[in-house]
């Protein structure tokens, strides 16, 4: 892998990812860009205790522009794109219209290949395993930040999820603390591990699942299954067997392997409606460890978090979605319509 860092026209960072090591990236940003300011402001809820990102600048950001005028693929003679370059592998840049920006974070944009009309499960291995790289390289980068404690890399894939630009990209957020979510699983770790007399929750869940009728797939170095209590129509949960707390423990073994049974699982995740439907909807979310002390957390350290990815799609039957309603938007219980033994069985049976 080749990395080559440059600044866009109005001052943000810009970095390909190259698979050829004499690829040359002197392209220079031609558009007549002012520096970009943004009103990001976190907030803390009194009551509930998590944080809340205020970016009113957000309202201007890019909304669903046609194809031959889209900002994620390269340049072209005088269409001009943020990726000065007329090709690239993966491109990571800073977000224009940013959620965390300064001491509140950093929001980056990371395009998984050129092909407007591609997506990630259309990927060689190549292609995959240098996202994977790029995503690495951008945990380690971003946790040296002073404002930075947790590195989130997750990509958000269809229109029901949000998602304002169709070229195949994902997102990195690194956050100036330990988000809720994350919270919970340390609190649950902690109680676990004080309760066992040091037992690991995140080995003994694995152990568990692997052991019973949910499993998806399993290679070597990962496991793929649908949790036990999974909250989404069709979730699956990909770990590495070896525990680590994040992308950069990754050894190379693994780091081979998942090329192989993260694209299978994409892939299954297209075939769930059967044949002539649309792509499915996902969100694809990794979960590292916070970085820094877990004071708060009693008896807890990085190394008891397992680096693991939820993978899930929003569509609960063909033509169908789920939405967060009352009990899931009001009190953060999730009804879920399908069981997670059907899930797992109808995501076997789609294989390739």
């Amino acid at each position: 892998m080749k990395k080559t860092s440059t600044r866009l026209a109005d001052g943000r960072e810009l970095i390909y990812y190259d698979l050829r090591d004499d690829t040359v990236r002197d392209a220079v940003d031609r558009r007549p860009l002012e520096r970009t300011h943004t009103t990001s402001e976190i907030r803390r809820d009194p009551l509930l205790g998590d944080q809340v990102a205020i970016a009113s600048h957000r309202q201007g950001r890019t909304y669903h522009p046609p194809a031959d005028q889209c900002p994620l693929c390269p340049t072209k003679g005088d269409r001009l794109s943020e990726i000065p370059d007329s090709s690239y592998d993966v491109v990571v840049f800073e977000n224009r219209f940013p959620s965390l920006a300064g001491d509140s974070g950093r929001c980056e944009v990371v395009c998984f290949t050129s092909d407007h009309d591609a997506s990630f499960a259309s990927l060689t291995g190549e292609q995959a395993r240098l996202v994977l790289d790029a995503w690495t390289d951008r945990t380690s980068e971003l946790s040296h930040l002073p404002s930075v404690q947790q590195v989130f890399c997750f990509e958000n894939r269809g229109e029901e999820i949000g998602v304002t630009l169709g070229h195949p990209h994902g997102q990195i957020y690194a956050y100036p603390f330990t988000t809720p979510r994350t919270a919970l699983m340390l609190r649950s770790l902690a109680a676990h591990k004080e309760a066992t007399g040091g037992e690991n929750l995140f080995d003994a869940v694995l152990e568990r699942e692997l052991a019973d009728e949910r499993v998806v797939l399993e290679g070597e170095h990962w496991a793929a299954f649908v949790p036990y209590a999974a909250h989404w129509p069709y979730e699956v949960h990909l770990y590495p067997k070896r525990r680590v707390p994040d992308l950069l423990g990754l050894d190379e073994a693994a780091r081979s392997e998942f090329p192989q049974v993260y694209l299978e699982l994409l892939r299954r995740f297209d075939r769930i409606f059967g044949e002539g439907e649309p792509p499915t909807p996902y969100i694809a979310a990794w979960h590292q460890a916070p970085f820094g002390t877990l004071e708060e957390f009693e008896g807890v350290t990085r190394d008891d978090f397992a680096l693991h990815l939820e993978l899930f799609t929003i569509r609960r039957t063909s033509g169908k979605l789920k939405f967060l309603a009352g009990s899931e938007s009001g009190m953060n219980v999730f009804i879920n319509d399908v069981p997670p033994e059907r899930a797992a069985e109808r995501l076997r049976e789609v294989a390739s």
